[in-house]
């Protein structure tokens, strides 16, 4: 069994909490919503004697502090530098993301080019990248709703087993993709006093999103891009829209995986990752 340590670290604005595996090379991995640090338990068996893996819970998700503001990627971002940089004292290392993790990942990889060796984003569109949005033009029904002020937490608060676990079921190639015990922590964080407005709050910022990444210089570090072929896995999006921000960009489409890639198929992706980040190293 992996062994995790649990940890807090003060930080500007965030009191972040963060997970700890395994020994080696420094490997930052930031989870989407609804998950936490969680959505890569399954995968640290085939990391861990590799790297050393750090998995923050992103500000206001999980069991990280809740502020007001700043759900702007550039911010999070900013919090995951003060504590890998800041905190614990890494000055260069691998990044990865899946969901809005690869979101803030991009964005941590664009404004510390020089401390991030290379970068994974994991299904998700970068905002910026030129489409008219990262819906899918309202496929995903879900990022307008919830861009519209307080009418989903008046809907949703307080049946969030409903309305987070129609994603859980639906987003995976299987309806059991991700494992209850996972599913129970998800809603005992999500459903606390403020974790509905933060979780709906990094959909809200995605504007701001777009105009802060619009016009960036592209990242010049090697890009694997990973999309979920089956569901609502977003195949070769995600290579195409990394294309337009990065200049070396390796495309990865996993069969038989939705949108929870980590969950659905944890060897697969941390053998990417693996060969990926170890590329050219002894």
């Amino acid at each position: 069994m992996t062994q995790l340590e649990h940890d807090y670290a003060q930080l500007s604005e965030v009191q972040m909490h963060y997970a700890v595996a395994g020994e080696g090379e420094p490997l930052v991995l930031l989870h989407g919503y609804p998950q936490t640090w969680l959505c890569w338990e399954r995968t640290l068996p085939f990391l861990t004697d590799r790297f050393r893996v750090i998995m923050p819970d992103l500000r206001g998700l999980g069991d990280t502090s809740r502020p007001a503001g700043g759900y702007d990627k550039k911010t999070v971002a900013a919090d995951v530098w003060e504590l890998v940089h800041d905190h614990l004292g890494i000055d260069n290392f691998y990044l990865a993301g899946h969901d809005w993790g690869g979101v803030v990942a991009f964005r941590l990889a664009a404004d510390h080019r020089d401390a991030v060796s290379r970068l994974a984003v994991v299904d998700v569109a970068i905002p910026g990248d030129g489409a008219p949005d990262i819906g899918q033009g309202g496929r995903r029904w879900h990022h307008r709703f919830l861009q519209t002020l307080d009418l989903p937490e008046a809907l949703i608060e307080g049946r969030e087993h409903h309305y987070l676990g129609w994603f859980w079921r639906n987003y995976g190639h299987r309806p059991d993709a991700i494992d209850p015990a996972h599913i129970a922590e998800y809603l005992r964080v999500y459903t606390s006093a403020g974790a509905t407005r933060a979780g709906f709050a990094y959909y809200r910022s995605v504007t701001q999103d777009v105009a802060d990444n619009t016009g960036l210089p592209p990242l010049e570090m090697p890009v694997l891009a990973v999309g979920g072929g089956t569901s609502w896995g977003r195949g070769a999006e995600v290579a195409i829209s990394c294309r337009t921000m990065a200049k070396d960009v390796t495309e990865v489409v996993i069969a038989e995986c939705g949108h929870w890639v980590p969950d659905e198929q944890p060897e697969e992706l941390a053998g990417h990752f693996r060969s990926f980040f170890t590329a050219a190293r002894p």
